[in-house]
């Protein structure tokens, strides 16, 4: 009987379908491109680093001011999703990283290259929420998850094709060419979504969200911050996601390169292997908190610890460098990150009512990229310190997780209670419906 309840359609679920497929495909191919794009100074950091006579520190501002856009903007382009549409909102962020992308191609200083960055970090910013909640339009609830992880594994074969293709365009044609090549696919997938992507399903449309002024605004936002599985899943993003963040988006290929003595190449194929790995472990990562709910925070705390144990050994082995055979496995661990980092929404979504869930997802969808920031800028700022002394840089990533950890651990509790005090009210609710 219960599942029967479970997997059956609630009324006015959105029917799914060939059609939610090919609608949905358009706004994760938007999504596809943003990643490409944000991801692609990862393959280009020495290059950047050559072609605008710059520093560790500076090097690092590139990223640190592109997540910290994209971080600030998580809860508007939830409140611009909910007023706008999602096909608005996805074209502007389309025009916006495809403009930005095609600035850093043509950027003759680094003043100017910066502002490239911030401008695709701001188009960046409205992709992800505004797939997921396309999900949720065209997509029966039951399905949500799968979605979501669908989503997820999409962005990072975004990830993919910069370590394989941008990097050697980049080495092969040179910075304009590649870069301003490469912005090309961002004006496709605008046309696509103008002329095909709809926000929903004939006869799905949503009621139209009243109070929208600034003291609702700040409503949400204070009521989700109450709910203290927002704040831990704010945490779990925060301590998980940023490992292997910094490590592809920007300091992952001049540590192999210029620590470890690898060659470039050999370097491209270890961040291969960090995204291959995501894309792997997502999917059992899914599966297992699906069936297991209860397994969410051992999986958090079992990927943080075990990167922390890598990251250690990696740093500290007796020797010039570390063996490949650590070096594999330090990659392969860190695509665990980012899965893990998906488990913070699950904390976030059964804290609070559907109409909260954009906000609680732009909170808890804030907690990585502040790490991020955070751990980019202080590599950058050691570097510069010590003479490029890898070992006394990457440290910043056990302060953070230490932070992190400690935070979730003082959370914890309160959260699995509130959980299970909204679990059985929402049973009570079932129980009284009249047949």
């Amino acid at each position: 009987m219960s599942g029967a309840v479970r997997n059956a359609t609630l009324p006015g679920d959105p029917p799914g379908g060939r059609r939610a497929v090919a609608v949905w495909s358009i706004g994760v191919a938007v999504y596809f491109v943003a990643v490409i794009f944000r991801t692609s100074l990862g393959v280009a950091g020495l290059d950047a680093a050559d072609r605008f006579h710059v520093g560790a520190s500076a090097l690092s501002t590139f990223s640190i001011l592109q997540l910290l856009v994209y971080a600030g903007m998580q809860i508007p382009v939830g409140l611009l999703v909910d007023r706008l549409g999602t096909k608005r909102v996805l074209s502007i962020g389309a025009v916006l990283f495809t403009a930005g992308q095609l600035g850093f191609a043509f950027s003759p200083t680094y003043g100017t290259a910066l502002a490239s960055r911030a401008l695709l970090g701001c188009g960046d910013a409205m992709t992800f929420i505004s797939v997921l909640r396309l999900g949720t339009r065209w997509f029966p609830a039951r399905r949500g998850p799968m979605v979501a992880q669908l989503a997820g594994l999409v962005g990072m074969a975004g990830n993919l094709v910069s370590t394989l293709v941008l990097s050697r365009l980049l080495h092969g044609i040179g910075w304009t060419p590649a870069f301003g090549g490469s912005a090309l696919a961002g004006a496709v997938v605008l046309v696509l979504t103008l002329l095909f992507l709809k926000d929903h399903p004939e006869g799905q449309e949503p009621e139209p969200s009243p109070h929208q002024g600034a003291a609702y605004v700040r409503r949400q936002i204070a009521a989700a911050w109450r709910e203290p599985g927002t704040r831990l899943g704010l945490w779990v993003h925060f301590t998980t996601q940023f490992p292997a963040m910094v490590f592809l988006l920007l300091w992952g290929l001049p540590f192999l390169v210029e620590a470890q003595g690898l060659s470039r190449a050999t370097a491209g194929e270890l961040l291969t292997l960090v995204v291959l790995s995501n894309m792997v472990i997502g999917l059992v990562y899914g599966q297992i908190v699906a069936r297991h709910h209860a397994a969410r925070l051992p999986l958090a705390l079992g990927t943080v610890s075990t990167t922390a144990l890598l990251w250690a050994a990696t740093l500290a082995y007796p020797g010039d460098h570390a063996p490949m055979w650590l070096l594999l496995v330090l990659c392969t661990v860190l695509g665990a990150c980012g899965p893990a980092s998906m488990i913070g929404f699950d904390f976030a979504r059964p804290a609070n009512p559907p109409e909260r869930q954009g906000t609680a997802s732009g909170i808890t969808n804030m907690g990585g990229f502040i790490a991020s920031m955070t751990t980019l800028f202080a590599v950058g700022v050691l570097l510069d310190a010590t003479g490029d002394d890898y070992t006394v840089a990457f440290s910043a990533v056990f302060v953070l997780q230490a932070l992190g950890v400690s935070q979730i651990l003082r959370l914890r509790g309160r959260a699995a209670r509130r959980e299970r005090e909204r679990l059985v009210a929402s049973r009570v609710e079932t129980v009284h419906v009249p047949a």
